[in-house]
């Protein structure tokens, strides 16, 4: 597939996007040549091209005239705008990768020209790290071989996983929100191992290091969360005590209710016509 990809061109260089280019060019997936970039923003512009070592080109046009593999990184609200400038000039050889939340396929494909296949991804900030987790569905006119494309996009960020599109606004709410909620579990572990006598930077360890030999753990074994847990709680210990304040301050019930709120949260976003 690697021979797939010739060219590509990010239009809208922010956090994510500046993400997803690093990982095409440590993988080796696209050479720096080959990646070329639109922003807003001059100066964005040029330390990102510096940064990056790849190519600023002066419009959105010009851009679609370069590359083959777009890769739309814009805020929600400036996509009717982008596909504007775009869409007539697509053709059937481009594909469309979109990481904008809460915008349909069939939005994006409503916008540009017969043929054009449209990928949409939902990634979450760990990409940063190599550790992320990406959930990308296919549009009405994206086949088995465009998923598996937008597959090796974003396999050098972490794992890939593909979904209906009907469950993507449940992706936001889970691992596209979900590292906030972890850091404020990991806020509280470090501040309850401060209570207890450490110093912050040995319980930050301890709560970050816990954590992530604990999500390794569950991935690597494929055991059930709860199996998982009856391993470390033993009759009469201290786990089971720990378990039991967590219960009665409803951890569980409120991260499950943060899940549904972002959700829904994701669903209200939506562009207008959209199912």
């Amino acid at each position: 597939m690697a021979n797939k990809i010739s060219t590509v061109g990010v239009i809208g260089l922010g956090t994510m996007g500046r993400c997803l280019v690093r990982g095409l060019i440590d993988s080796s997936t696209v050479s720096k040549d080959k990646i070329f970039f639109t922003t807003k923003h001059g100066e964005a512009s040029a330390k990102a091209g510096k940064e990056l070592g790849i190519v600023p080109v002066g419009s959105n046009a010009e851009l679609v005239k370069k590359a083959s593999l777009i890769v739309l990184a814009v805020k929600p609200q400036n996509i009717p705008e982008v596909l504007a400038e775009i869409g007539k000039s697509l053709t059937p050889q481009h594909t469309v990768i979109s990481i904008v939340a809460s915008v349909q396929t069939d939005q994006i494909e409503a916008s540009v020209s017969k043929g054009v296949a449209v990928v949409r991804a939902m990634p979450n900030t760990p990409a940063l790290v190599r550790e992320g987790m990406t959930a990308i569905c296919v549009g009405s006119g994206a086949s088995k071989e465009h998923a598996d494309l937008a597959k090796m996009i974003f396999s050098p960020l972490g794992q890939v996983v593909v979904v209906d599109e009907k469950n993507m606004d449940a992706v936001t709410g889970l691992s596209g929100c979900g590292p906030a909620y972890v850091y404020v579990v990991l806020e509280s572990l470090t501040d309850a191992g401060i209570k207890v006598g450490l110093s912050r930077e040995v319980a930050q360890q301890l709560a970050a290091q816990t954590v992530l030999g604990s999500a390794k753990m569950l991935m690597v074994t494929g055991k059930h969360p709860a199996a998982l847990k009856d391993e470390v709680t033993t009759p009469a210990g201290c786990t089971i005590d720990g378990l039991m304040e967590l219960e009665e301050g409803k951890l569980r019930v409120t991260l499950i209710k943060a899940v549904v709120q972002a959700t829904n949260r994701a669903k209200s976003l939506r562009l207008p016509d959209s199912e």
